[in-house]
């Protein structure tokens, strides 16, 4: 197979799968892979800004974790991965947007329990451009979430590729012309977001963000903010918020790997403090690029 450099790559998106670099519409896995028939594997997205991985090392760290929580070996050492990750942003010429990879158990004959002579597992990567003013507009004029139930297993701190639960409620949070959806426990408690981590500023101008427990992904973003906030002094805690406390809070936003600290200035019916994005919200944004050392 010809060997692409990222000065000679061809036209369109390239994607990765097992150790081989295709055409986006030509890339697939095994019919009887295990995250295609059973959602048995895991999955990690990394941010790419001005070509440069956002936050590379803890994302990697969340990975390795993810597939030792459920008995999958990483499908290659950390350097090698590494090197796969910025070839896959240099043949698609990506200078912001997303890195997407994925690993499953591997392709076996289809059968619920894990095999006891386990495959070899099945490595893909993608990645695509995104346009930066999109997360500059959110930023600038904030956005909407809806409550809804929180319908997911167990397990939410584990970055499995069963999004289910998430993506009816995401689609729900589309349809009601919001960008979000926060989800919520049984008590009435905030976990998460569908795909990111909820935080509110609350009236002693305390900002709050649920702790970790099984209950929510380790987002790596919302870690790198509290490294940040806390190194600049900023009174924060990690403790469950209900939803009656978000809609009375002073600010409230949510992070992720395709936006740190975006302004939440609606819940559900409820305009957030004065409707606009707060002075806290942004100033915990310029902390957190500063730390992963991007451009606020």
């Amino acid at each position: 197979m010809k060997k692409w450099t990222a000065s000679r790559a061809p036209a369109g998106r390239i994607a990765y799968v097992n150790g081989r670099y295709l055409p986006h519409t030509r890339a697939g896995v095994h019919i009887e892979d295990r995250a295609l028939q059973l959602g048995d594997g895991i999955y990690e997205v990394a941010g790419i800004t001005a070509g440069k991985l956002i936050d590379e090392e803890q994302h990697l760290d969340r990975m390795e974790r993810s597939l030792r929580e459920i008995g999958i070996a990483m499908p290659m050492g950390r350097p090698a991965l590494k090197l796969v990750m910025r070839e896959m942003v240099a043949r698609n010429r990506v200078r912001d947007g997303l890195l997407y990879m994925q690993v499953s158990r591997g392709a076996v004959r289809r059968d619920h329990p894990i095999p006891d002579v386990v495959p070899r597992p099945t490595l893909i990567m993608t990645a695509r451009a995104m346009d930066p003013q999109a997360g500059e507009k959110k930023r600038a004029e904030g956005i909407a979430v809806i409550t809804r139930p929180d319908q997911r297993w167990a397990r939410r701190d584990i970055k499995t590729v069963q999004l289910l639960p998430n993506l009816l409620a995401k689609t729900e949070a589309r349809k009601a012309g919001a960008y979000e959806a926060w989800l919520v426990d049984g008590e009435g408690f905030v976990t998460e977001g569908a795909s990111t981590n909820a935080w509110i500023v609350d009236s002693e101008n305390l900002v709050v963000t649920r702790q970790l427990s099984n209950d929510i992904l380790p987002g790596v973003t919302r870690r790198v903010i509290l490294e940040a906030a806390a190194a600049a002094g900023l009174p924060i805690t990690q403790r469950k918020f209900t939803v009656a406390e978000a809609l009375k809070a002073r600010e409230a936003f949510l992070s992720s790997a395709s936006g740190a600290a975006i302004p939440v200035v609606k819940i559900d019916d409820t305009l957030i403090g004065d409707g606009k994005p707060g002075p806290l919200t942004r100033r915990i944004h310029a902390l957190y690029a500063q730390k992963a050392g991007i451009e606020s």
